[in-house]
């Protein structure tokens, strides 16, 4: 067993509807207070001391390095006459943006945020570009936060105006189409608000190019209601000032407008909040919508903005046995992807609803990324799968031909290796999709070293994507799969709202019964189980872990969502009350959140596996005090000699803008965790 420091338990309980609940760890919530800054050096010192001496460490990083090292490009963007795109040459800590008048022609540095800081932890959280290509508003985040500083760039000349943006999280960015300036949200100024109201009373303003922020004009506010955000955007004809109108991470949303040259109140186009509304473009005072209204999987309707009522709207794509990934306008055409089973297909379509024509992608996968104009005719798709690298493609509606723009050049042959999807059976019978990708002539000798990965939550669903970890498991004769659970959106919202709230259990019965049915296939067996998960995936591997320790032989968790009954507490935890519950004022959402956190079902005198839990010291997302008093909880509580580690990354956050040198020093920490506890070379 792992020497570990000693760890201070309080008497603090708290009262939550007449049950007491005891907090001993609380103290660990306070990041600043010394006790807590010496108690995570020495446990991370412990993980550190833990983790450097495995054997396989040093090999696997340098396989990750070589895998890694190659160029990575997104889908290009055009804006006026100029197509940007970004372009990791290998190993850089973050992506450059590039610009290019044609594809053979010479590409431009636009902006390269490995400049910004030497060790590549001032990351880019967006790009707005003005409608002609020669204004970039980009924003900038420091070790991960979610917070971000909006600057502006003249393209052609690579200088930024004076001014910067602050206060800005999940923020949109809409220019004016005369670049005179753009509408962006924002939140209060710190000490404006109760700290608890940090994230709430966003904003819009218009920010005049080549002014100070201070003079920025307020456009739109709702203090009335402070648990509402709005996120504006310009349609494609330059007309129309739109307001995403969203509560959290609630899917239903809202939709107001107004004449961008207009000062007159926003018209409530949407207001009920009553389904998802995605506006994916306009002919002139026609509305076309993306939206589950009546439609779980997904419509496309009309709406003529001078007949609003409900009874006039046009559906003109039904709902379809496939779910509707997103959908946007090129070419004049609806070009809509779909969830096939958990995997992606594009279909085009006449703006009267005929069907046109199915695209014939690669491979079983995924589409991350659609580019294209209303009257554009080319299309750019980044295609990608388990075997398959992100690769972008082009596809040329006069010819009607689907090319790559840039092949993959990763080192890795593939042909040796499989994909295969597989159904199995949850606890209460529900069919669940599983991929699975390992070395083709897999023997079925229950002895195979399995990494299962799931999610299972706000909407989100687990496509194929290509990743070096996977590459370098199953290299080494083992399995991986990933589990498309409850709480995703795979097979429509009827499939999310199923893992949601008082049926959160659903996703942890899903992904219990992947690892169950693997082993009943002869696959692997229970001490050759890993499992893992990051941020709501994090709940979902500490849930399984605390109702089956039986059932793992390792448990990798990050980033995770631990305490259901104060997690709103911290920074944008409200966010996700919609998809939760709020322990601490309703009675009956304590009653199932109480039943299944996974702080307060830790079983003292159990054998845990192996676990290694993961946070980051400046994660403003999922706050690391999750993590600290989960790795308390079951430390005080393991019986057995398995180690239980926390991984304390510095200078990063939840995982968004994560540098290069970060993601493979914790790639193959991870790897070797586990090579080290299934005996693997």
């Amino acid at each position: 067993m792992v020497a570990l420091p000693p760890t201070r338990r309080d008497s603090t309980v708290e009262n939550y509807h007449g049950t007491p609940v005891a907090d001993p760890y609380r103290w660990l919530e306070d990041e600043k207070s010394t006790e807590t800054q010496a108690w995570v050096e020495g446990q991370h010192a412990v993980a550190r001391a833990y983790l450097d001496q495995l054997p396989a460490l040093s090999a696997l990083k340098e396989r990750y390095t070589e895998l890694y090292n190659y160029p990575k490009f997104s889908a290009p963007h055009k804006y006026g006459d100029r197509y940007y795109f970004s372009k990791n040459s290998g190993l850089q800590n973050q992506a450059v943006v590039y610009k290019q008048s044609t594809f053979d022609g010479e590409a431009r540095l636009v902006l390269d945020p490995n400049t910004l800081s030497p060790d590549g932890t001032i990351s880019l959280t967006n790009q707005a570009f003005s409608h002609d290509g020669t204004l970039m508003a980009y924003g900038t985040s420091q070790s991960g936060s979610d917070w971000q500083d909006i600057h502006i760039r003249q393209v052609d000349t690579g200088k930024d105006y004076d001014e910067v943006i602050h206060w800005c999280k999940f923020s949109g960015i809409a220019w004016h189409h005369d670049n005179s300036g753009f509408f962006y949200n924002r939140l209060p100024d710190p000490g404006t608000v109760p700290e608890e109201d940090q994230s709430k009373f966003s904003k819009v303003y218009w920010h005049l190019l080549n002014t100070p922020q201070s003079e920025d004009e307020l456009i739109f506010e709702r203090p009335e209601a402070k648990e509402l955000s709005f996120t504006p955007f310009i349609t494609d004809d330059g007309k129309y000032l739109f307001l995403t109108v969203w509560n959290g991470t609630d899917p239903n949303n809202r939709l107001y407008y107004r004449e961008v040259e207009s000062t007159t109140p926003f018209v409530r186009l949407l207001d009920e909040a009553d389904a998802s509304y995605e506006l994916i473009g306009n002919d002139g005072p026609i509305f076309y919508l993306q939206t589950n209204l009546n439609a779980p999987k997904g419509r496309i309707i009309a709406i003529d903005s001078a007949h609003p009522e409900r009874e006039n709207w046009r559906e003109l794509i039904a709902e379809q046995d496939d779910v509707i990934a997103f959908a946007q306008i090129v070419h004049q055409q609806f070009v809509i992807t779909y969830l096939h089973d958990a995997h992606h297909q594009i279909k085009l379509y006449a703006k009267k609803g005929t069907l046109l024509q199915e695209l014939v992608l690669p491979t079983l996968g995924s589409v991350i990324d659609l580019s294209g104009e209303p009257d554009g005719d080319e299309l750019f798709i980044t295609f990608t799968s388990y075997l398959y690298p992100s690769t972008v493609f082009r596809y040329e509606f006069a010819s009607n031909t689907l090319q790559p723009l840039r092949p993959s050049q990763v080192q890795f042959d593939p042909s040796a290796y499989e994909t295969t999807q597989v159904f199995y059976p949850s606890k209460d019978g529900t069919r669940i999709p599983m991929f699975l990708t390992h070395k083709k002539g897999l023997v079925l000798d229950a002895n195979n070293p399995v990494l299962i990965y799931g999610y299972g939550g706000f909407d989100i669903s687990m496509t194929p994507g290509f990743g070096i970890s996977p590459l370098l498991w199953i290299e080494h004769g083992g399995i991986y799969a990933v589990a498309n659970l409850r709480g995703g959106n795979e097979y429509g919202e009827a499939w999310h709202e199923a893992g949601m709230l008082e049926k959160k259990q659903n996703v942890f019965d899903d992904f219990i019964a992947a690892a169950e049915w693997l082993i009943e296939q002869k696959y692997t067996q229970a001490s050759r189980v890993a499992i893992m998960g990051g941020s709501n995936g994090g709940l979902l591997v500490a849930a399984c872990l605390v109702q089956r320790p039986d059932l793992y032989g390792a448990v990798i968790c990050r980033v995770p969502v631990i305490d259901m009954l104060r997690y709103h507490r911290f920074t944008v935890g409200r966010y996700w009350i919609g998809e939760y519950g709020d322990a601490e004022h309703n009675p009956d959402q304590f009653a199932f959140m109480y039943a299944y956190s996974p702080l307060h079902n830790v079983r003292p005198d159990i054998h845990y596996p192996p676990t290694l839990i993961m946070t980051a010291d400046t994660d403003d997302r999922v706050v690391p005090a999750h993590a600290r008093k989960f790795a308390a909880t079951l430390q005080a509580a393991q019986t057995g000699p398995a180690p239980i580690l926390l991984r304390v990354e510095m200078k990063a956050g939840h995982g968004m803008g994560k540098p290069t040198a970060k993601i493979i020093e914790e790639e193959a920490d991870i790897l070797a965790f586990l090579f080290k506890t299934f005996g693997m070379k």
